[in-house]
């Protein structure tokens, strides 16, 4: 459970990669530059996905990026300008509750 005031301070934000390689790069420099507490890389993700016109059916690799919602705009910025899609996929998801001292280091990490 969380605080009222915190209820939606920590976000999931869920980004794909072409691979393993990318998706490691991306992560490791989120963590760097504390725009995240911590990702996950997920391999083995099969996207199947309309793209100029054309369905595309493609390996990808999932990352699972805890952040506050605060640095979601630059976190949004940076996966921008370091990600080898036109559109990469940026999804964030509010957290509606967990382990308070989870989140709590998640607060403390992914700041400024």
């Amino acid at each position: 459970m969380t605080l009222e005031g915190e209820r939606d301070d920590v976000q999931l934000v869920l980004v794909t990669a072409p691979n393993g390689e990318v998706a490691a790069q991306l992560g490791r420099t989120l963590v760097e530059e504390r725009l995240a507490a911590c990702v996950n890389v997920v391999p083995g993700l099969r996207s199947i996905y309309r793209w100029e016109g054309e369905i595309q059916d493609d390996a990808e690799v999932l990352l699972m990026v805890k952040t506050r919602a605060d640095r979601l705009d630059s976190l949004t910025r940076r996966v921008q300008e370091l990600h080898p899609y036109d559109v990469p996929e940026i999804l964030a998801l509010p957290i509606a509750g967990g382990s308070q001292a989870y989140l709590a280091w998640v607060r403390s990490e992914a700041s400024a």
